[in-house]
């Protein structure tokens, strides 16, 4: 049976927080291993934490800090970081149609809070289920539980790192994080399509500098996707 259409501000917000609260099983390692690599890095235990309040960006942390501690020049570490991060320029882009409508007051911290896990959630809920005029609490709420998630799991990795033992592989929580979030939307030839060469562009990409197959991989997946689209006819399945 379907879950009921949110209609207030409270329904909205605990919509968001309720579909988000699973995918924490995943996010919650991958903070703890960043408060573990911000320590290795260099950064005091106070950096490490502002880190996760003020960048928010769990593969752009990652990026700052191997650099940092590589003693990379402070230009390059930024220009890496701004790289990782132009993903949530697509984020944007995709989710401005339904959230144009707010003030600057609104806008500006929702924009803080699109970090991967919450657009997924979000995004799904915007485009399968009615337009409400408290639709931006959901992703507030989404938003909110990944952001306090993110914040505790740090902190303990800072104050406890060192006594998680390595067998637990708390690094391969993060590739299995983002799979949960993209297995379930692929439906169509297309979207297979997209995702093959992402992957491809990933893995081949590796070698460059400052994380730039990050970025590769989104274009050209979003370009082979949409050309696979376009060759379908409109009646087929895909």
């Amino acid at each position: 049976m379907p879950s009921p259409i949110p209609t207030s501000r409270g329904q909205e917000f605990w919509t968001g927080v309720r579909q988000e609260l699973p995918l924490q099983l995943g996010v919650a390692p991958f903070g703890l291993v960043f408060g573990v690599l911000g320590m290795a890095s260099g950064l005091s235990a106070l950096q490490t934490i502002l880190l996760s309040s003020i960048l928010f960006g769990g593969a752009s942390q990652v990026v700052f800090a191997q650099l940092w501690g590589a003693g990379v020049p402070a230009p390059v570490v930024g220009a890496s970081v701004s790289v990782v991060n132009l993903r949530h320029a697509l984020y944007s882009a995709s989710i401005a149609p339904y959230l144009r409508s707010l003030p600057l007051r609104w806008r500006i911290p929702l924009a803080y809070l699109l970090t991967d896990e919450a657009y997924a959630v979000t995004i799904h809920r915007l485009k399968t289920q009615p337009a409400s005029p408290f639709q931006h609490y959901h992703l507030l709420g989404t938003g909110l539980t990944l952001w306090i998630c993110w914040q505790i799991t740090t902190i303990t990795g800072v104050v406890f790192g060192a006594t998680i033992p390595e067998t637990l592989s708390l690094g391969f929580a993060i590739p299995l994080t983002f799979i949960a979030l993209v297995a379930p939307a692929i439906r169509r030839r297309a979207d297979l399509a997209a995702c093959a060469t992402a992957a491809l562009i990933s893995i081949v990409g590796q070698p460059l500098p400052w994380k730039s197959w990050i970025i590769l991989a989104a274009i050209g997946g979003i370009a082979v996707g949409y050309i696979v689209k376009r060759w379908t006819s409109p009646g087929d399945s895909a």
